[in-house]
């Protein structure tokens, strides 16, 4: 298995995962046109925890999140890009989630320790409540 993880791979991720002592930090976004704010979050989430896991958007959701000419990038792309950053140990290709369910059940699957936000996510509450479901906690790097 490797550092790009396809939504139908997550069950090999998450057998390595409990077979850790590490701190599992869960980050997510879209990184498309990737500069200097992601990059500062996504060192300062590592530095939370022992494993960086970052969930990746779908082009779908990307579209519906930031307008019809994005992504720039296709997910595919975003994940090469990523997956050569030093900092960040899996990347989840994310299919296209319809309802918030969708992201509580990947969080209870997980199990993250930590799951990292920029102070002004706007779903802060949102993760806060899914962190608690699994023992984790929010953490605003």
């Amino acid at each position: 298995m490797g550092r790009i993880i396809r939504y139908e791979q997550l069950s090999a991720l998450i057998k390595q995962l409990k077979e850790t002592d590490g701190k599992i930090v869960l980050v997510g976004g879209i990184f498309d046109l990737i500069h200097r704010g992601h990059i500062e979050f996504l060192e300062k989430a590592r530095r939370e925890g022992d494993i960086l896991v970052v969930l990746l958007e779908s082009d779908e959701k990307t579209r519906k999140t930031k307008g019809k000419n994005r992504p720039i990038n296709i997910q595919k792309d975003r994940a090469f890009v990523l997956s050569r950053f030093i900092m960040i140990d899996f990347i989840i290709l994310l299919p296209y989630f319809k309802k918030d369910q969708d992201y509580k059940k990947l969080v209870k699957l997980l199990q993250p320790d930590i799951i990292a936000v920029t102070k002004k996510d706007s779903l802060v509450e949102l993760k806060k409540k899914y962190a608690e479901l699994v023992g984790g906690k929010i953490v605003e790097v």
